[in-house]
């Protein structure tokens, strides 16, 4: 019998969890293959897909295999990719960077004839073209050697006019030089290039999670780091900043990088801007997650989808991530 003075709850939210078809419907946030982007590394040579031992199932393309990882990406239908090229032969200027026979150039044009569909986003900066693995030219003032960031302006605008010329549908900054959206965007427009976006990689933190990239991209440092043009990883405030002044310079996307210890700062962006929002699920988030499945410590298939649908709830667009194959698949199957 009924005993109101029991005092049997008022409010019952299971049940809309009990019955999984009710719990699809009131799903506030569904991930997609639509979501992802896919990074891929152009690495010269011949005849090469090399493993990268950091990041199990990534790999380093030559351009002569480039298109069976690009026929998969059609396959699963993951709509889009971003490119990083590892030049053999790399100078203080970064200057294969700018050669319009590129690996990231050829990559570009390889990818058009072959899926023209794909949107194909480069990478902008001169980390992997550096012999000294900084983002861009370096300089000495009182003693203390660092990027010339004005310097390093003029050749991002002669790289992206390079990835355009190329047929790039979208191009990414992501060296954290002050000046470099408002830069891109100016060369561009006076190029005939005003309808190429620009994602910019505007709250991108001093991380230690980018440790794999830097095996994949053969891009650490010489000396030093890179906490001098890279974000705090204590700042938020900072980021919202910098985010602020890449979309007053005319970036059509921001993106946060890393993305799981920073989607607080992701949420924050999309509350301030209301703008397509990316987030970079860098190596060394990918290769956690794959060491502890590898182990059997952790359910991978869950974890990845669960972290991604994490993205979707702060307020992330666009994903970034070493996992989209898995993820396509995955979402595939159900």
């Amino acid at each position: 019998m009924f005993d109101p003075a029991a005092g049997y709850p008022t409010h019952r939210p299971r049940r809309l969890r009990g019955n999984p078809r009710l719990r699809d419907l009131v799903r506030e946030n569904v991930l997609t293959r639509d979501d992802l982007i896919y990074p891929l590394f152009v690495y010269h040579g011949s005849n090469l897909s090399r493993e990268i031992a950091s990041m199990p199932g990534q790999r380093q393309w030559s351009l002569d295999r480039l298109g069976e990882v690009i026929d998969q990406v059609v396959e699963l239908k993951i709509p889009g990719v971003m490119l990083f090229g590892i030049p053999e032969r790399k100078d203080a200027r970064g200057s294969a960077a700018l050669r319009d026979d590129g690996l990231v150039q050829q990559a570009i044009g390889l990818i058009k004839k072959r899926a023209p569909e794909l949107l194909t986003i480069t990478d902008l900066c001169f980390c992997e073209y550096t012999d000294h693995g900084h983002c861009g030219p370096l300089v000495e003032t009182a003693g203390r050697i660092d990027v010339d960031n004005d310097a390093t302006l003029p050749l991002l605008v002669e790289q992206a006019l390079s990835h355009c010329r190329a047929g790039a549908d979208v191009i990414a900054p992501s060296g954290m030089m002050d000046g470099m959206v408002r830069a891109l965007r100016a060369g561009l427009d006076g190029s005939g290039f005003a309808h190429i976006p620009i994602m910019s990689y505007a709250s991108k933190f001093a991380s230690a999670y980018y440790g794999p990239f830097r095996d994949a991209a053969e891009s650490a440092p010489s000396f030093g780091d890179r906490r001098g043009y890279q974000m705090d990883p204590a700042n938020g405030d900072e980021a919202v900043r910098e985010a602020a002044i890449d979309l007053a310079e005319g970036a059509d996307v921001i993106m946060v990088k890393p993305a799981m210890a920073y989607l607080d700062i992701a949420r924050r962006l999309k509350d301030a801007f209301r703008v397509p929002l990316a987030a970079y699920n860098v190596s060394g988030e990918y290769a956690m997650i794959k060491a502890a499945a590898e182990r059997g410590w952790i359910d991978e298939r869950r974890i990845v989808l669960e972290t991604l649908t994490g993205f979707k709830r702060a307020g992330i667009d666009m994903i970034l991530t070493y996992h989209a194959p898995d993820v396509a698949r995955w979402l595939q199957q159900g």
